[in-house]
């Protein structure tokens, strides 16, 4: 977006018209200061900025404060991209005469140029107010307003300019994508609508896609973002169109859209997130392990992608899980990772594990305890964990626990019932399993509510 700001072209021959006239009001016809001022802008049309900015510096040590040699100077130097040595004679410019709105847009744009946006949307705001019809100051207006986080005053910019420009199709999109992002769907709907060539344009259809979204119409915004990847097949909107798929849970569609789209985009790391959120998304969590190993082997210290593979080798039961290794890994490099040290040791008490591998569950099991005291997962699965090693016993205040924090956890009142009914408790084993049926929708429910966080997660994702 800086790129879109920038020093007028064709200012320059404006600084001189401007010039002359203040020239002839200050001095007689071809006085050595008119020519001087002549040689100065023959020198800058030859390219010769070194001879011009010579003679233009010897008219300012003479003649300081003149509008026409101030702007020129400041000019010269943007031209030289001097944007620090040219903002003293544009301030000096703009003073001496506050009524040129041209004057503050320049200001606004070398100020621009050294990142002071504060400064620059305020000489472009004044240059806005002399001349409201000038479509590139209200353009440019719009673009910092956008960069300041305030779509609302940039959609009044960039509409303001789309009543001098109204076939200007990036004017159209700004003042469209500032509407949207200012929460008005319908206006910048509206605004589109009478884009020309909306219907090939990529950009315009994705943020269409956006706004149909926004507006609750599901069906008119996938149609718009496959549009946009019918017209521009590029990594972007394919992404949206995966991403459209998740938001509304058509999973084994969207497995499809990022098997092609990982093939295609093969260094994009987000559309591997994509296709394992689908697989995982569509119950398909042998096909998601390899995809979400992968991507933690390529970044080892990601905590979402070990969270991901966490979920994701759990969630199987039967089939074999050789890339779930790298979960454990990750969980013994990240003691303070309570949840990966969780799911690590969860898969691993799923197998058949040996003495050294229940060693290893309990080491990180404790390390998720001392992590996060509060974390219930941790206490259920120290319990499972005891009664694997035959300690039931010992498992029955780790599954109180894990209650205590969790009332609603089905799997800890089960195993809970299972200890109680080992210590001839039978009442309380009963009672527990009653609470086992209750709760048990519970553990899919907390599964859905995970995978809507990711989706919503992976909505987000840029790159």
């Amino acid at each position: 977006m800086r790129a879109g700001i920038g020093i007028r072209q064709g200012i320059a021959s404006l600084a001189l018209c401007c010039t002359v006239a203040v020239l002839q009001a200050q001095a007689p016809a071809a006085s050595p200061m008119e020519q001087q001022f002549q040689a100065a802008m023959a020198a800058q049309d030859k390219g010769d900025l070194v001879r011009a900015e010579s003679l233009l510096l010897a008219l300012h040590a003479h003649h300081p404060g003149l509008f026409a040699v101030e702007e020129s100077l400041g000019l010269l130097y943007v031209a030289q991209e001097k944007y620090q040595q040219a903002i003293p004679f544009l301030q000096s410019a703009a003073q001496a005469q506050p009524s040129s709105d041209v004057a503050h847009a320049n200001l606004g744009a070398a100020y621009y140029k050294l990142h002071r946006n504060p400064l620059a949307l305020r000489e472009f705001q004044t240059a806005s107010r002399l001349n409201p019809r000038n479509a590139e100051t209200q353009q440019a207006l719009g673009r910092l307003w956008m960069e300041a986080n305030n779509p609302a005053s940039a959609s009044t910019a960039f509409l303001a300019a789309l009543q001098l420009k109204p076939d200007d199709p990036d004017l159209c999109m700004a003042a469209a994508q500032s509407l949207q992002d200012a929460g008005k769907s319908d206006a910048a709907k509206s605004v589109l609508a009478a884009m020309p060539g909306v219907d090939q344009s990529a950009p315009a259809q994705s943020l269409l896609g956006d706004i149909e979204e926004k507006l609750g119409n599901v069906q008119q915004a996938g149609k718009h973002y496959q549009r946009a990847v019918e017209l521009d097949p590029s990594e972007p909107n394919v992404w949206m169109l995966g991403v459209e798929l998740l938001r509304h849970w058509t999973f084994a569609a969207a497995a499809q859209e990022f098997e092609a789209a990982a093939k295609q985009f093969p260094q994009s790391r987000r559309m591997q997130l994509g296709l394992g959120a689908a697989y995982f998304g569509n119950g398909s969590y042998a096909s998601a392990i390899p995809v979400f190993a992968g991507l933690l082997d390529a970044d080892p210290n990601n905590a979402l992608y070990a969270e991901l593979l966490g979920m994701s080798c759990t969630a199987v039961m039967q089939e074999a899980r050789p890339r779930c290794t790298s979960l454990q890994s990750y969980a013994l490099a990240h003691p303070r990772d309570a949840r990966a040290a969780v799911y690590a040791s969860a898969q691993i008490l799923q197998g058949s594990p040996t003495q050294q591998q229940l060693q290893l569950a309990h080491r990180m099991l404790q390390s998720a305890i001392d992590a996060d005291p509060k974390l219930a997962d941790a206490r259920f699965q120290m319990g499972v964990l005891q009664q694997a090693q035959g300690d039931w016993p010992a498992s029955i205040p780790s599954l109180q626990a894990a209650l205590r924090l969790k009332p609603d956890l089905a799997a800890a009142h089960y195993r809970l019932a299972l200890a109680y009914w080992r210590a001839g408790r039978k009442p309380e084993a009963q009672a527990e399993m009653k609470l086992q049926q209750k709760y048990y929708r519970q553990q899919q429910d907390d599964l859905d509510q995970r995978l809507r966080q990711i989706t919503t997660f992976l909505v987000d994702v840029r790159h």
